[in-house]
């Protein structure tokens, strides 16, 4: 194994979770084009979007499910209340226990739920979701589409819906709520559908927290690479796709060089490739995996399984040649 150079030791001090390591002098020829990029002053960063509490449909109050989160080490926190603006100075009367709080809200009423992320302002639930977007994209905020596969149908959310909408940043692929209603906390169907049609948007994982007897704690997270922890910095990442959605397994590596593609993770025990629509392109059962993506592929993705319902999802590779 040849020496390791100082900026890749930098690298791994930078980031103890998680590195990525590419070959910089042959980017520009890359066939893959990925959202984890300038990596290296960044910090790993564990949170949740959605979460309710007694200001809508919650069984415990703002205070203190911000103690439970806090109290299961997490760093961020957005409490997404059923058309309840959530805003910087509600959050000021709160201790926020360390965690970054993001103000938010979930538009619930009158259709398919939206997820209104680093919100500046109240929207209203617009039949007309499209028009939902539009406004949220207005301020500085953006939008996810909540648990498609709820219901018995696995209707709440139609695929021609999300064909139709456009300018939403990504879909619940895990909502844990759902996995005690009607319906299906996976949607991934949705997602692989989607990419396979050229769109581009991102898969989050989420508690959809309303009640700790019921077990809606730590279900399911996003594991955010930021430059810092501002409230600012993490929506970034979260817009832009530098993050891992997770029910428990953790990455620990990955490195993209070429067409080539090594995932290492901690507790793994099988890692599927992803492309064009569900086809797997290949499965390792092993907690490290290493893949040449072919060019006659337009995206990849990686799903790490673990023991049980332990899962990790990465977010999108596009092959642009």
């Amino acid at each position: 194994m040849s020496e390791r150079s100082d900026s890749e030791r930098n690298t791994d001090k930078a980031f103890p979770h998680l590195h990525f390591r590419q070959c910089y002098a042959r980017l520009k020829c890359m066939p893959i084009e990925h959202p984890y990029q300038n990596l290296e002053e960044g910090i790993w960063l564990k949170g949740n979007l959605h979460t309710h509490s007694t200001r809508s449909d919650g069984s415990h109050d703002p205070q203190t499910v911000i103690d439970l989160y806090a109290g299961r080490n997490y760093d961020f926190l957005m409490l997404s209340d059923h058309d309840v603006y959530t805003s910087e100075s509600d959050y000021s009367a709160i201790n926020d226990q360390g965690l970054t709080l993001i103000p938010g809200n979930e538009i619930s009423r009158s259709g398919v739920h939206i997820l209104h992320v680093h919100a500046d302002g109240k929207v209203d639930p617009h039949e007309n979701r499209q028009q939902v977007i539009d406004e949220i994209n207005g301020g500085r905020g953006f939008a996810i589409v909540a648990h498609p596969n709820w219901y018995k149908e696995f209707d709440h959310c139609r695929h021609e819906q999300l064909c139709e909408w456009r300018d939403y940043v990504g879909l619940e692929i895990y909502n844990g709520v759902i996995g005690r209603l009607e319906g299906s906390p996976y949607a991934t169907n949705h997602w692989d559908r989607l990419l396979g049609n050229g769109r581009r948007v991102f898969g989050y994982a989420h508690d959809d927290f309303h009640n700790t007897e019921m077990g809606d704690l730590e279900q399911g997270w996003n594991m955010v690479c930021a430059r810092e922890r501002s409230v600012e910095a993490i929506v970034a990442a979260l817009r832009s796709g530098c993050f891992y959605a997770s029910t428990g397994v953790m990455i620990s590596s990955i490195e993209i060089s070429g067409n080539r593609v090594r995932i290492e993770t901690a507790n793994a025990q099988r890692i599927v490739t992803v492309c064009n629509t569900a086809r797997r392109l290949a499965v390792c059962d092993d907690r490290v995996a290493t893949i040449d993506v072919p060019e006659n592929v337009s995206y990849v993705r990686f799903e790490c399984w673990g023991a049980g319902e332990q899962f990790a999802w990465t977010q999108p590779c596009w092959i642009t040649v």
